[in-house]
C-alpha cells in the first residue's frame, strides 16, 4: 500500500471553493519537480457516473480516453498535468455501493453482514490504493467531493482516516481547503468558519496537515497564527489562496506560498531542486499579452451555465495563448436565434461555434445559426450535435431535402440524414451505453483537418448515439460538403467540411476533451487561426 505517497484534498465551509484547481495545481508543481503524479476524484452522489445527469445538475460530463463518463474536475487534472486519466480516476458513491452489492450477491463475503464499516470503506480504500499500487506513480492525489460534514461524504472521510492510519503519516497527508471570509461591515477576515470546519474533521478522527485558505483579501500573519493555533497546524502550513485572475495563475500562487514544499516535507520526499515551470510561465506570458483579439459566438442551450461547456472554453484559452490571440466568448442561447434575429445576433462575430448537446430544445436556433454563417462566410466550427445540425441545415437548404432531420428529434422524417447508430438500436439502458471514448479516424489529404493535425491517422474521444447517414453521403459530397474524416472500421463520418468556405468544419467527436495547456488542440488552433485570417480580410 505504501508503494506510493497519498494526498487527500478535502473541503469545508462551502462548495465551489476550487478543490479541483488546488489539487491540479499541486499536482502540476509536484510533476514539475520530477514526480510521477496522478489525481482522482471521489464524488459522493449515488449516480454510478455523471453520464445521465443534466448539465444544470453537475456541469459538463467529461469523457476519458477509455470511455468513462466522469466529473469535469478530471478535465482540470488532464489540462494542468498534460496526462490522460481513466475510469480509475473518478469514483462515485453509486459505483462503490454497486461494487459491494455485486460482491455480496456473488457470495464474496461468505455470509457476513455487509456494513458501511468495513465493507464500504474497504471498497473506497481499494480504489485509492489501486492507482498507487500500479508502480506508475510516486504520488496519488485524491480529491474528496462535497464538504466535510455532508452526510454523503461521511464514508469517504472515514476511509481517509483509516488510510492515514494504515499507510502511516509519512506516506499520507490531508490538505484541507477552507474559506476565510471578509466581512465588509466589520472590516475583518473571519476564522471561525475554518475553525468549525477543522473541528468537524477532528471529530471524524482526521487532523489536517495543511490548510489552504481561500480569501478575497490577503491573510495577515496574525490571522495565520490564529488559524495555526486553533486548528493545530504549523504556521508555515497555513497557505493563502487568493482569488486569481485566471485558474492558470493558481500553480504560481501556490508555488509562491510554498505549498509543494510543505507537502514534500510532510511526505519526507526531497525538494531541494526548484520546480521547472518555465513552460508554464511562458504560456501565461502569451495568454496575458496577446497581439490579436477575436470574438467567438458559442451557441448552445446551456449558455447561462458556462460549466456545461467548460472544456470548450478552456480549449479556446489554450489555442488563443498558442497564437497570442485573446479569444472572447460571447455566450448565445440557441433558443433566441431565428430567421429574423440571426443577423442581429451573429453579424458582428468573428467566428461561431455550435455546441454539443442532446434533445430538441434550441435545435432550430442552431440550424438557423449555421445557415447564416454558411451563407455569410463567417468561420464555423460544430462539435457533435453542432456537426449534426450542420448536416441537417445543408440537407434542407442546399440539397433541398424538405423536412430533413435527425431521427433523434423526428423519427418520422422522410430524410433521416442523421440516424441512430446500428449498434445502438437494441440498447434500452441510458447509462454508459453511448459510443464513448477514443476511436480512430482517417483524414483526407488536402483537407483543413489534415492540415491542422499534420497526419492522416488520429484518435479522438466520442460521446454520442446518432451518426451521419451514409446513404446520403454522395449527395452531400456532390453538393460541396465533404466527409474528410472517416472511422476506418465502421465508415462513420467523423469530420465534414465545406472546402469553399473560409472555415466550415464539423466534428462528430469532442476535440475539446484532449486540449491541454502544453498541447492545445490542433482543430481549435486551426479554427482561431482561420478566424484571425478572415478578420484581417
Amino acid at each position: 500500500m505504501a508503494s506510493a505517497k497519498y494526498i487527500f484534498v478535502t473541503g469545508g465551509v462551502t462548495s465551489s471553493l476550487g478543490k479541483g484547481i488546488i489539487a491540479a495545481s499541486l499536482g502540476n508543481l509536484l510533476q514539475a519537480r520530477g514526480y510521477r503524479v496522478t489525481i482522482q476524484k471521489f464524488d459522493p452522489y449515488i449516480n454510478i457516473d455523471p453520464g445521465t445527469l443534466n448539465p444544470y445538475e453537475h456541469g459538463e460530463c467529461y469523457v476519458t480516453e477509455d470511455g468513462a463518463e466522469t466529473d469535469l474536475d478530471l478535465g482540470h487534472y488532464e489540462r494542468f498535468l498534460n496526462i490522460q486519466t481513466s475510469q480509475a480516476n473518478n469514483v462515485t458513491t453509486g459505483r462503490i455501493y454497486n461494487n459491494v452489492i455485486t460482491k455480496e450477491r456473488r457470495g464474496d463475503y461468505l455470509g457476513k453482514t455487509v456494513q458501511v464499516i468495513p465493507h464500504i470503506t474497504d471498497e473506497i480504500k481499494h480504489n485509492v490504493y489501486r492507482l498507487g499500487e500500479t508502480g506508475d506513480y510516486d504520488i496519488v492525489i485524491t480529491e474528496i467531493g462535497g464538504c466535510v460534514g455532508d452526510i454523503e461524504s461521511l464514508p469517504f472521510i472515514e476511509a481517509v482516516r483509516q488510510a492515514k492510519f494504515e499507510v502511516g503519516e509519512s506516506n499520507c497527508i490531508v490538505v484541507h481547503l477552507t474559506l476565510v471570509p471578509y466581512l465588509k461591515a466589520a472590516k475583518e477576515l473571519k476564522t471561525k468558519p475554518t475553525q468549525h470546519s477543522v473541528k468537524q474533521l477532528l471529530e471524524a478522527g482526521i487532523q489536517p496537515d495543511i490548510l489552504v485558505c481561500r480569501a478575497e483579501k490577503s491573510i495577515p500573519n496574525d490571522i495565520r497564527k490564529k488559524l495555526a493555533l486553533f486548528c493545530n497546524v504549523q504556521l508555515n502550513s497555513v497557505i493563502e489562496a487568493l482569488d486569481a485572475e485566471t485558474i492558470y495563475d493558481v500553480p504560481l500562487h501556490m508555488r509562491k506560498e510554498k505549498l509543494d514544499e510543505r507537502v514534500l516535507t510532510k511526505l519526507r520526499l526531497p525538494h531541494k531542486e526548484q520546480p521547472n515551470i518555465d513552460d508554464w510561465r511562458e504560456f501565461l506570458g502569451r495568454l496575458k499579452n496577446p497581439t490579436n483579439e477575436v470574438t467567438i459566438g458559442l451557441v448552445g442551450k446551456y449558455v447561462e451555465l458556462p460549466d456545461a461547456y467548460k472544456s470548450i472554453a478552456e480549449a479556446f484559452i489554450h489555442a488563443g495563448a498558442h497564437l497570442e490571440c485573446k479569444v472572447n466568448i460571447q455566450w448565445i442561447s440557441s433558443e433566441t436565434i431565428n430567421a429574423k434575429s440571426a443577423r442581429r445576433s451573429l453579424s458582428d462575430l468573428d467566428g461561431v461555434l455550435v455546441a454539443p448537446g442532446f434533445g430538441e430544445r434550441g435545435i432550430e436556433g442552431k440550424i438557423e445559426t449555421i445557415k447564416y454563417v454558411r451563407e455569410n462566410n463567417i468561420p464555423f466550427f460544430g462539435i457533435c450535435l453542432g456537426m449534426q445540425c450542420a448536416v441537417v441545415e445543408f440537407a434542407r437548404n442546399v440539397l433541398n431535402l424538405e423536412g430533413a432531420a435527425s431521427t433523434e428529434l423526428n423519427k418520422e422524417t422522410q430524410h433521416p440524414v442523421i440516424d441512430l447508430m446500428e449498434d445502438q438500436k437494441s440498447i434500452e439502458d441510458y447509462g454508459g451505453t453511448m459510443r464513448l471514448g477514443a476511436y480512430d479516424c482517417k483524414l483526407a489529404k488536402g483537407s483543413k483537418a489534415y492540415s491542422a493535425y499534420g497526419k492522416a491517422k488520429i484518435q479522438e474521444r466520442h460521446r454520442h448515439r446518432y451518426e451521419f447517414n451514409n446513404n446520403y453521403l454522395k449527395d452531400f459530397e456532390n453538393a460541396g460538403m465533404k466527409a474528410v474524416g472517416l472511422n476506418p472500421d465502421s465508415g462513420l463520418v467523423e469530420i465534414v467540411e465545406i472546402p469553399e468556405h473560409p472555415y466550415f468544419v464539423g466534428t462528430q467527436f469532442h476535440p475539446e476533451l484532449k486540449s491541454t495547456v502544453m498541447n492545445p488542440h490542433p482543430i481549435f488552433v486551426s479554427f482561431i487561426s482561420a478566424v484571425v485570417k478572415n478578420q484581417r480580410k
